[in-house]
């Protein structure tokens, strides 16, 4: 999901509850804080040494212990005015992806994707997943998808690249 496409979500459903689920009816608990708001700007070489930049939107939540016992959701609109606020100060990028950085006790801190949003009469849910890591010069490095899957690594000694 494109950070626009996540403001204009907000403003859509301004009187709902704004869920995450990090996994399979596993929900960031309804004590999260958004706490930062970091817009970033990646400059890669992949191991076919080729170059590539693009930026993303990485939207940090937060469980708060001493509010654990919190009951109630964060509005989608308090959400679009910490964004908007965010957005005045330091400006996004509309057309970026946008992720969620998330972590608790039971699941590891991991940058997560929007897979899909759900909406319901109380709650936007949305719901996130982790990306796989992939080779990017399978090409350069002669690796199909057969062999990707079977190889340890796609950049092996004496392959030619890396």
């Amino acid at each position: 999901m494109k950070t626009g496409e996540f403001l204009e979500l907000l403003k859509a459903h301004q009187n709902k509850d704004l869920r995450f689920e990090y996994l399979p009816n596993q929900l960031v608990g309804a004590n999260y804080h958004i706490t930062e708001v970091k817009n970033i700007t990646i400059e890669s070489v992949d191991c076919g040494a080729r170059t590539d930049s693009w930026k993303e939107t990485v939207v940090q939540l937060w469980e708060s212990p001493k509010e654990k016992d919190n009951i109630s959701f964060m509005s989608t609109l308090k959400a679009l005015g910490i964004l908007n606020k965010v957005n005045r100060m330091k400006p996004m990028v509309p057309d970026t992806e946008i992720k969620f950085e998330y972590g608790n006790a039971h699941f590891h801190t991991a940058q997560l994707f929007v897979e899909e949003a759900v909406q319901n009469d109380t709650s936007l849910i949305l719901k996130l997943s982790v990306e796989k890591t992939d080779c990017k010069a399978k090409e350069t490095c002669g690796v199909t998808e057969k062999t990707a899957v079977e190889s340890e690594a796609c950049c092996a000694p004496g392959v030619g690249c890396c």
